[in-house]
């Protein structure tokens, strides 16, 4: 019988004999917690399982700076737990890790590695390999066909000198090709996930051809078994032939039962039940169980009952979900520690074994990267796409270290030559990423065609999008692009709402009859960019791998498609999984790609930081402001989710060359039936786009407005930089001379909580803004337009009452002019840019009055007057706006 099943049985004929044990004192008797007795091996497992997963985590925080996968650090952790470093000092084997320990560690990781292989089963899916099939399985095959043959070469030199004569050359011969052969596909998912190339045409192609490898490389070593473990060639015949009946037993009958029944539990619609999740679990310890008495390994067994999981609905993922973190958290780096406790890299210390080792090395990358390669540019790819697929496939990690387990338990290698090839696994890994960052950096990157949409090359962007960009002038003075960001179900009320908002229901007079009263404008149209984040998981590199799948199935981008159609509005779809420190690049790039003109954001709703999702608010502390309600009141020191998603979007409004519009909905239900605006005018470049906003706003015939330029009395008005130059085109037909008003661009800072730095203003700046907001006020407020303005335009402004207003407390005349008005939306500029006015002091004075201080992070993410209104409670939304920051 196989080894697992040996390490089974005998493991559990000594625990039972524990009930047989004496009693055995404790802590507090003196008795060592470390030592180790047959009869309670779980305390000693405990402190083992202790020192791996800290190992492996500390490890990983130093490595992740430089993108390195998880599973560099988890194999380095398990070197230097072993004879390599840790190792050497005196009495840390014998008392951590004493041989008598091992065989308990070892059914924990190989319990852990089975279900990992089925997790890998369960990522494997046939639609990869049919996006591009041909070109896929070429590039893998070539690849397997040469790497191999090269693996077989260096066999030879390195049995006759390193490998015992009892050892059969063709057993020897047959683990070297498979370790040189096979690609670790799970390291490869992850690495193209943090580089951002699931969606690239490269992307596209080593996942299939990842897939191909990953199949025939399992054959392979699954013959490489059966041929060790046979007594005879009629044995090893047997052994095969059972188990490509197993195989199709497997694909067929029982795939086929397994889909009709997760159909009938109605798994597929609502996720595993208990019942499916029992089935399925018995089925996989059936597979593992079968696969490993036929003389097969059990991992075989497991991969199999992956791949028969259904994947309809989800369901696979789903799965995934369940079982990934007890997988990667503690067994996984209980088997990297047990490959590290068998590594002694003090065994190189010969210049022939040395000589050896980077023979191995350099023969294994030249065999992948030269055949796939010379492979891939004959599918037609250029020579840098071609290239990075080549670095890309020769790509190990985990895999290739299963495949030298399995060799050094069947004592074909020795461990000197283990811990040769653990060695060339760990550089071969370690230099995927760094060597895919510099072959294909993302300016020559090619999106790849998904779902028959074809997606242009970024570095191609704005010629193949130019029709979609709008420039803001005298006869087209509104926004009709727009970019809305969806992360959870509970801004999706906000997000609907401030949709409608700024899609009004008609921007042409109906009784117009010439051009000129027309608005010459494009249709308005939303790109909704649905955010996902990415972690560490199996289940969201699988997402990240079925992106063209999930953008039909999401719940929320479904539920915005529907709000489109049942308003007419046109509505493209995204979905982008990300690293939550690359999601605001994200959605400056996505701003940027489809030419929007206004990006619009949500913030938390209350059952964020409550937990309150029934509606029922009378179970919230009374004794909280509306400000600490919404954002977080002082008492929170730690990073909640309301801070967390500042800095989110402080880096949005640092890195966008768009407008942002950030949606405050303190109730969490949307604006309600509010249908009047305030506006208070402050000047600056943020507060001149919320003039424009409200006034684009406001063709809606629904909706009305008090638009306020504030000004505080007794004080010099502080300096402010001006808008970008897209406020100002096409000003040129009222004869006005606008000077060049450039401004300094915002640099995000580095401190703990990001904010957004801009340059000194001199007087030559506080001049030209001062201009700009007079200019823009004449225009609007003194109705200062030309002969043949928009019709539309006129009666926006019909609806729009201007005024001035002057107080030594701006702030709180502004709260108590909007407070005049139930329901009321109030959109205000930022204001970060060095405004007209300076409200520091006046704020710090609201938040007193409202018991809400040490709001600072919240102050420089929407800036001082958003602030007030919000701390007040007297809006029932907020809209804060800023300005494009476009290179002049």
């Amino acid at each position: 019988m196989p080894d697992f099943s040996n390490t089974v049985v005998s493991l559990g004929s000594g625990l039972w004999k524990r009930a047989t044990a004496t009693g055995q004192g404790g802590l507090l008797s003196g008795v060592d917690p470390s030592s180790f007795t047959t009869s309670d091996p779980l305390r000693l497992w405990i402190i083992q399982m202790g020192i791996i997963i800290m190992m492996g985590q500390l490890l990983s925080l130093g490595l992740g700076k430089i993108k390195q996968p998880k599973v560099i650090a988890e194999v380095l952790g398990g070197i230097l737990l072993g004879p390599t470093a840790m190792g050497r000092i005196p009495g840390f084997t014998e008392h951590i890790f004493p041989a008598q320990s091992l065989p308990y560690l070892s059914l924990v990781a190989n319990i852990g590695l089975c279900l990992f292989l089925f997790i890998i089963g369960l990522e494997i899916d046939a639609s990869i390999i049919k996006r591009s099939v041909r070109s896929s399985l070429f590039i893998a095959l070539s690849a397997m066909a040469l790497s191999f043959g090269l693996g077989a070469a260096i066999s030879v030199p390195l049995y006759h000198n390193l490998i015992p004569s009892s050892v059969k050359f063709t057993n020897f011969m047959l683990f070297t090709g498979v370790s040189f052969s096979i690609t670790a596909f799970p390291v490869l998912c992850r690495i193209l996930t943090a580089l951002k190339l699931l969606d690239t045409t490269v992307g596209m192609v080593v996942l299939s051809a990842g897939v191909c490898n990953d199949v025939v490389g399992w054959s392979l070593l699954a013959l490489a078994v059966a041929l060790v473990n046979a007594t005879s060639g009629l044995t090893a015949l047997w052994i095969l032939l059972t188990c490509v009946a197993f195989v199709i037993f497997l694909l067929w009958p029982v795939r086929i039962a397994l889909l009709w029944f997760a159909r009938f539990t109605g798994s597929t619609e609502n996720g595993p039940t208990m019942f499916f999740m029992t089935v399925t679990i018995l089925i996989f310890w059936a597979c593992a169980f079968f696969t490993d008495i036929v003389g097969v390994n059990a991992i075989f067994g497991a991969f199999l009952a992956g791949l028969i999981v259904p994947r309809e609905s989800g369901l696979a993922i789903a799965l995934t979900e369940k079982l990934e973190d007890m997988v990667t958290i503690i067994f996984l780096p209980l088997y990297f520690t047990l490959s590290g406790l068998s590594t002694n890299l003090g065994l190189l210390n010969t210049g022939t074994i040395w000589g050896f080792t980077f023979a191995i090395i350099c023969l294994d990358f030249s065999g992948k990267f030269t055949a796939c390669t010379i492979t891939a540019r004959i599918t037609g790819m250029s020579w840098r796409e071609s290239s990075t697929v080549g670095s890309l496939m020769s790509c190990k990690g985990l895999i290739e270290l299963i495949v030298l387990n399995i060799g050094l338990n069947a004592g074909i290698l020795t461990p000197t030559v283990f811990s040769m090839f653990v060695f060339e696994a760990l550089i071969l890994t370690f230099m995927t990423t760094p060597l895919v960052s510099v072959l294909y950096p993302p300016e020559r990157r090619t999106l790849a065609a998904v779902g028959g949409v074809s997606r242009a090359s970024p570095g191609d962007l704005g010629e193949d999008r130019s029709d979609r960009k709008f420039p803001m002038t005298e006869d087209q003075p509104w926004r009709s692009r727009f970019t809305v960001v969806l992360d959870k179900f509970d801004h999706m009320s906000g997000m609907l709402v401030a949709t409608q908002l700024v899609c009004t229901p008609s921007l042409e007079s109906p009784m117009s009859t010439t051009v000129s009263d027309k608005m010459k404008m494009p249709n308005v149209s939303v790109d909704a960019l649905r955010l996902i984040e990415l972690s560490d998981r199996t289940s969201d590199v699988m997402k990240s791998s079925a992106v063209d799948t999930l953008i039909h199935t999401d719940p929320l981008l479904s539920v915005f498609r529907t709000f489109g159609e049942l308003n007419d509005i046109p509505v493209s779809l995204s979905l982008s999984i990300d690293p939550h420190d690359n999601m605001p690049g994200t959605v400056a790039h996505h701003a940027k790609r489809y030419g929007s003109q206004l990006v619009l954001l949500p913030w938390l709703s209350p059952s964020s930081n409550f937990g309150n999702t029934s509606g029922d608010l009378s179970g919230l502390k009374t004794d909280l402001s509306p400000f600490e309600a919404f954002f977080g009141g002082s008492k929170h020191t730690g990073k909640s989710p309301a801070v967390i998603h500042s800095q989110f979007v402080r880096r949005v409004f640092a890195e966008s060359k768009a407008d942002v519009a950030l949606f405050i909905d303190p109730a969490g239900t949307g604006t309600g039936s509010a249908r009047h605006i305030f506006c208070p005018f402050f000047g600056g470049p943020d507060d001149r786009l919320a003039l424009e906003f409200v006034v684009q706003l406001c063709t809606n015939p629904r909706m009305s407005a008090t638009i306020m330029r504030m000004s505080k009395i007794g004080t010099e008005t502080a300096a402010v930089e001006r808008p970008s130059l897209v406020h100002l085109d096409g000003k040129e037909s009222l004869d006005t001379d606008m000077p060049d008003l450039a401004y300094k661009m915002p640099v995000s800072s580095n401190l703990a909580f990001p904010d957004t730095v801009y340059g000194q203003a001199n007087a030559e700046m506080r001049f030209q803004s001062e201009t700009a907001n007079n200019f823009l006020w004449g225009r609007y407020a003194n109705s200062q337009l030309p002969y043949d303005a928009p019709s539309s335009l006129r009666a926006a402004l019909s609806r729009i009452e201007f005024s001035e207003f002057s107080s030594p407390l701006p702030l709180h005349s502004a709260i108590q002019f909007a407070s005049a008005h139930k329901p009321v939306l109030v959109v205000v500029g930022r204001s970060r840019r060095l405004a007209g006015e300076d409200h520091t002091s006046e704020l710090q004075q609201i938040l007193k009055e409202r018991g809400s201080v040490g709001q600072d992070v919240i102050r420089k993410t929407i800036g001082d007057p958003a602030t007030a209104f919000v701390a007040s409670g007297c809006a029932t939304a907020v809209v804060v706006l800023q300005a494009s920051n476009i290179d002049t």
